[in-house]
């Protein structure tokens, strides 16, 4: 692909991603479209295995962005980094195609890895603020992981993943980041067992109740009194 239309794509991404975008110009001033720029060029070298040449572009792009992206990451086409500030993407990371992160995500590892030590994002997956996915495993694809969230296992695609550490709620098959930005209405399955218990709680303390009248009723009647 050219530069030209990869920088065509890149601002097609964004502006599809993000409602407060008004002209292409804007995206130009985007952390995330400089730092996926510099990515491209550094991950270029970084194959080749002129390692000080890609580490120093990276880090100067980390120090103007606040975006660290390691060169060494595999990344796909459609990466769309919101805001961006504190995002940090590990060496061994591979993210796959149309993969959405918000400020303060960390892709990284538990130091006790050799080898693959960064977490696998497949094809649509969303990761909200703040989360951290940690260790070398896989998040499926079109999964959504809530702000927040510390993810230190597997996720299976179509999933949501909510909490600390993370559960997995499954969600259904749909492709969740270019329909769905929404990182702040997601499933609790913790929350809705609390429901589920307060609500059976409220019923047996009103069958408790009507069992007392009853027996109050048939103490001071007798058993006709349900007929006066």
């Amino acid at each position: 692909m050219g530069i030209i239309s990869y920088i065509r794509e890149e601002i097609q991404v964004i502006r599809e991603r993000d409602p407060a975008i008004k002209s292409n110009m804007e995206v130009l001033l985007y952390p995330s479209f400089k730092v996926i720029l510099r990515y491209r060029i550094a991950h270029k070298l970084y194959i080749k295995k002129h390692y000080f040449l890609a580490r120093w572009i990276s880090q100067r792009a980390a120090r103007k962005t606040g975006i660290e992206i390691h060169p060494g990451a595999t990344i796909g086409k459609g990466l769309f980094i919101d805001h961006g500030s504190g995002v940090i993407i590990g060496e061994t990371t591979i993210i796959g195609d149309n993969v959405t992160l918000y400020q303060g995500v960390t892709l990284g590892g538990t130091g006790k890895e050799q080898g693959k030590r960064h977490p696998t994002l497949e094809d649509n997956v969303m990761v909200s603020a703040g989360a951290k996915i940690l260790g070398s495993f896989t998040i499926g694809e079109n999964s959504k992981i809530g702000a927040g969230s510390v993810v230190l296992e597997e996720v299976p695609p179509d999933c949501t993943v909510v909490g600390v550490p993370g559960r997995i709620v499954r969600m259904g098959n749909k492709k969740v980041p270019r329909s769905d930005m929404d990182q702040i209405h997601l499933p609790d399955p913790v929350l809705n067992d609390i429901r589920s218990l307060q609500a059976e709680n409220e019923k047996m303390h009103s069958q408790l109740i009507e069992m007392l009248k009853k027996m109050k009723c048939m103490e001071e009647d007798g058993y006709e009194c349900g007929q006066k």
